[in-house]
């Protein structure tokens, strides 16, 4: 079963980061401003594409900026596209 894991260091640059048997099988890189969270890029192992990985990690993103009352520049093509698919989805965190 895969778990998601989230990583900051103390430049508030990190990663939600999902994990099947303790191994890294994907990741979402983001960074935090006061405000804001970027996400720069997502990636799945290429034999785990099609099983929702990179959707648990936007979920679980999407969670977490709403926690902390932030929104989301999506800069990585994988969470933009899923953004204009979805805008009524994302529109409280969607800064255009």
């Amino acid at each position: 079963m895969a778990e998601i894991k989230f990583q900051l260091d103390n430049r508030r640059r990190g990663a939600f980061k999902v994990e099947e048997d303790g191994k890294q099988v994907g990741e979402m890189v983001i960074g935090l401003s006061e405000t804001t969270l970027t996400v720069y890029h997502t990636e799945v192992d290429p034999e785990k594409e099609g099983r929702g990985l990179a959707r648990q990690m936007l979920d679980a993103m999407v969670a977490y900026a709403r926690e902390h009352g932030l929104q989301v520049l999506p800069l990585c093509e994988y969470v933009h596209g899923q953004f204009r698919r979805h805008p009524d989805d994302y529109a409280d965190v969607w800064s255009k």
